[in-house]
């Protein structure tokens, strides 16, 4: 029998039948738990200083938030 076949057949319940199938399926196909992993260790979010920093060698802060701030009235 195909899935559009039990699709079919489905249709053919009344409401209830038709959630009590979905309940049915639902609580036997659900999957099995996961196994817990070895805890993840915690950073510090100071841990994270200087990340990408190449990213804007050589870009004047003060020009760079001047441009955005010239961009926000264009997009209302």
């Amino acid at each position: 029998m195909t899935l559009t076949e039990i699709v079919e057949q489905a249709k053919g319940l009344s409401r209830q039948e038709q959630k009590e199938l979905i309940k049915l399926l639902i609580d036997a196909l659900v999957l099995p738990e996961t196994p817990k992993t070895a805890p993840q260790k915690s950073h510090r979010l100071s841990e994270l200083r200087g990340l990408g920093a190449d990213i804007w060698q050589g870009v004047d802060v003060g020009t760079y938030i001047d441009e955005l701030r010239d961009g926000w009235g264009e997009h209302s």
